[in-house]
């Protein structure tokens, strides 16, 4: 038996918690499975497995050992997909998860058109600010708004560059002045977006480096078209995505602030599991998505001209 048949009858073990349901699952006797992981634990030296006569569980050996026999296995599957889909033209229910604002003012507009080149994919797209747990929730792709990615378990591919824009309309400068220097937000209504852990404390660049200021306001919400609406409305400053503010800005019914100080930088991704990773409806998607938005998207055309720094007032 080959070292990744080995992997995969120990994984059937842990999954299934038995010896039987693993046997039954495998279609090979329950002793022909306890003679293989007894031949297994004496090749690595190492019990991974504490038997009762009621239950198994883990070593600390069983435990590192299956979760990477797990990622093998799962690389393993991919490989074959990926062979086994070359062939197969994109089909299926594709279950999508994304932003609300970014789903209905940028993935709704442009799902019409997809649906056109793969009309044998479904596409079943819930839209909310929460981040989900794709596994978890039977999810085969999400767009997410992030920095960067942390989680081992999903595959990201960059689709376009998301830029963070500080922003007020015409009438709330004019009542309450424009701020010139980040630390002068605490003296200013500043419209908060609830889904951050740090949610008042906003990071610029500066030239001197990092600044970091604490913001307070009349208004928090956990959906960015909220949070423009209240901008648009004089209500304070925004720190909102350019797919969001972009076309208010150019058409002057929200003003750039502080542009000299640009917020943290963050990407559209695409994520989808490991296990998913090249089907050929989530490769269809994805791809279509990276040449529909990036590498430079649309709702940032024509923001470079209007995104210039103030400079700072002359003494004397």
């Amino acid at each position: 038996m080959s070292r990744l048949d080995e992997m995969a009858v120990f994984a059937e073990v842990v999954e299934a918690e038995g010896f039987s349901a693993a046997a039954r699952a495998l279609g090979i006797s329950k002793s022909a499975v306890s003679k293989q992981i007894s031949r297994l634990e004496d090749r690595l030296g190492v019990r991974l497995l504490n038997r009762t006569t009621r239950r198994l569980s883990l070593t600390e050996a069983g435990t590192t050992f299956y979760e990477a026999s797990r990622r093998v296995l799962d690389e393993a599957l991919a490989a074959e997909t990926a062979v086994s889909s070359l062939a197969e033209a994109p089909r299926g229910l594709l279950k999508l998860n994304a932003p609300m604002s970014f789903g209905f003012l940028h993935l709704a507009r442009v799902i019409p058109e997809f649906h056109e080149r793969h009309p044998q994919i479904v596409i079943d797209a819930v839209m909310n600010d929460r981040f989900v747990d794709l596994v978890e929730e039977g999810y085969d792709v999400a767009i997410r708004i992030i920095g960067g990615m942390t989680d081992s378990s999903l595959i990201a591919r960059r689709l376009a560059p998301s830029r963070a824009i500080l922003c007020a309309s015409p009438g709330y400068l004019a009542r309450h002045g424009e701020p010139l220097q980040p630390e002068e937000l605490g003296d200013h209504a500043c419209l908060i977006y609830s889904n951050l852990d740090r949610r008042h404390e906003w990071r610029f660049s500066g030239p001197q480096g990092p600044v970091r200021v604490k913001v307070k306001g009349p208004f928090q919400a956990n959906n960015g078209d909220a949070l423009c609406s209240a901008a648009l409305a004089g209500m304070g400053i925004a720190a909102l995505p350019s797919f969001i503010v972009g076309a208010h800005l150019l058409a002057g019914r929200l003003r750039p602030v502080l542009c000299g100080f640009p917020l943290g930088a963050q990407g559209i991704y695409a994520v989808y599991p490991h296990n998913r990773n090249l089907s050929a409806k989530v490769r269809a998607f994805v791809d279509f998505l990276a040449d529909r938005f990036g590498p430079e998207p649309y709702w940032d055309d024509g923001l470079d001209r209007i995104l210039v720094p103030v400079p700072p007032p002359q003494e004397g």
